[in-house]
């Protein structure tokens, strides 16, 4: 491996610990595994991290950085703000239901087993998808302008639901092993949306 400066790094071990983590989870990851993959010497670790929970925030931190981005473009695509917000859980479902570790929704994978072990990476995933929540209502809001949405389902709430509706779904075809979950996270996401 080439010599990378302090950042590059930190930034190489936080990509391979991203599909290693959407795989196994945080806690199933050893130190000893992730250098290994990464190809550094474990004490090394420890000059880019102070600690295993440093990481894993700045593994959250960077996962939400990358994340919002796709957010961001998928509901700023053409079409009318539904046609947006379906655009945006067409996504969720193309990415969530391949067997590729890449792209896997780190909120599912880590939420409920980060949240049981350290505040700090809570206060992480709570500020990321606060911000996730922020787009979704953002773009009801403008689908209750342009009459795409015609719900009366206050713009906060209905995104909320949808994203609550989602989370679900992914657990679910975790569970089945079958994307069948998201198809019918669709259905009511259409429905909600009318």
């Amino acid at each position: 491996m080439s010599k990378k400066s302090s950042a590059d790094m930190r930034q190489h071990l936080i990509n391979i610990a991203k599909a290693l983590m959407a795989e196994k989870g945080y806690t199933a990851v050893g130190l000893a595994e992730l250098v290994a993959a990464a190809g550094v010497p474990k004490g090394s670790f420890y000059y880019y991290f102070k600690s295993k929970e440093e990481f894993g925030q700045a593994l959250l931190d960077d996962y939400f950085s990358s994340y919002l981005q796709t957010v961001d473009a998928l509901l700023a695509g053409p079409g009318n703000a539904r046609e947006r917000l379906l655009a945006y859980f067409d996504n969720w479902s193309a990415t969530q239901a391949s067997s590729a570790p890449e792209g896997k929704c780190l909120v599912v994978k880590l939420g409920a087993e980060v949240c049981d072990l350290s505040v700090d990476m809570g206060a992480v995933l709570q500020r990321g998808t606060g911000a996730i929540l922020e787009r979704l209502t953002l773009c009801v809001e403008a689908g209750h302008l342009d009459g795409s949405v015609a719900t009366t389902t206050p713009a906060r709430m209905l995104a909320e639901s949808l994203y609550q509706l989602w989370l679900g779904a992914s657990l679910m075809v975790k569970v089945a092993r079958s994307g069948g979950p998201f198809d019918s996270a669709m259905v009511t996401t259409q429905r909600l949306l009318s």
